[in-house]
């Protein structure tokens, strides 16, 4: 039992004694006393640790390249609380009992995704536009603005609820800051399970479609495999993002104490993995890959002011297929039809 002397809180170690909480290591105090009642484990940590860092390298990297600044952002901002968030575990397999490092991986793990899904609401975008958005029920503009709003208030919960929860008495613990958290992964849920469905109508809307009635400034772009394999690509990454989220308010759902928030097993396999996939198929299929230039990626971005371009384009093309035979053409046809 926890006591508390001069706001010092003091509890008892393995041989009965009274030291200060901040004293405690593995050996000196009893488990239950810990952030966690598992001890992370080394090696699996420091794998997810490197395996962020060095996509985190890839996607600087690929930025140089192909100047993707938005879609680097999202991705340079989640990538790095993924390996401050394991570099935080990888201390508590050495110190289960210190709270700064506990707060360093949850609060960093629980907010990185968010902004994975922001780079990839801006891939939909532009992805629109490359097709036509005629063809579209939204706008690009609509596609990005809604659902990066979505994350930020996503993301702004998480991060206030992981506040909230780091700055709790830890004699009168409050579940304010984990309810928030979950609010935050909940609302995180819903939005991509809504991205989901709208991506899924587009793709569909993209397939039924004429070619005359895409795009044709993108046409050569549309024939790329490279270009074809992306949106695969952004449906394996939301796809497993989703996993990893549903999982996280199951595993918050009973608090930090609660079972599955200690199952270290489920942790390791719903959480890293999920993530390091999803960032496998953003770095592998990387949109200025995808696109091929810094011109083609560039060139398919959505402005504020609203553009009846693709309109044109279809227009040009339709005007092409039923354009009026020249004069030529107009000589042979009457002799054919005099023979």
């Amino acid at each position: 039992m926890a006591t508390v002397v001069n706001g010092t809180v003091l509890i008892p170690a393995l041989n009965g004694t009274l030291i200060n909480k901040d004293d405690c290591t593995i050996g000196v105090c009893s488990m239950d006393y810990a952030q966690i009642e598992y001890i992370p484990t080394y090696g699996g940590n420091l794998t997810y640790c490197i395996i962020f860092a060095v996509f985190l390298l890839a996607q600087m990297g690929l930025m140089w390249r192909y100047r993707t600044t938005g879609f680097f952002v999202g991705m340079f901002c989640g990538l790095l609380l993924e390996v401050l968030g394991y570099a935080g575990r990888i201390t508590l397999s050495g110190n289960p009992f210190n709270f700064d490092q506990f707060v360093l991986y949850l609060v960093c793990l629980t907010i990185g995704p968010a902004f994975l899904t922001a780079s990839i609401y801006l891939c939909l975008g532009r992805i629109v536009i490359v097709y036509g958005q005629n063809i579209s029920r939204f706008s690009p503009k609509f596609y990005t603005l809604t659902f990066m709003v979505c994350d930020f208030i996503s993301l702004l919960l998480q991060a206030v609820g992981g506040a909230l929860a780091a700055t709790q008495d830890a004699n009168d613990p409050s579940r304010d800051g984990v309810n928030i958290m979950i609010a935050g992964l909940a609302f995180q849920v819903v939005s991509l399970t809504i991205f989901i469905a709208l991506s899924m109508e587009f793709v569909y809307r993209a397939r039924k479609a004429r070619e005359s009635d895409l795009n044709f400034d993108f046409f050569n772009l549309r024939k790329r495999t490279m270009f074809r394999i992306l949106p695969y690509a952004i449906a394996v990454a939301t796809i497993t993002i989703y996993i990893r989220c549903v999982f996280r308010v199951a595993e918050l759902k009973d608090g930090f104490g609660g079972e599955l928030a200690n199952n270290q097993t489920a942790f390791m396999i719903l959480e890293g993995p999920m993530i390091i996939i999803a960032t496998i198929a953003l770095t592998v299929c990387h949109p200025g890959i995808a696109f091929g230039s810094a011109a083609s990626w560039a060139a398919a971005n959505w402005t504020w002011k609203k553009s009846n371009k693709s309109d044109n384009n279809h227009i040009r093309m339709v005007s092409q297929e039923t354009a009026t035979p020249s004069i030529a053409e107009s000589e042979l046809n009457d002799m054919k039809s005099r023979v």
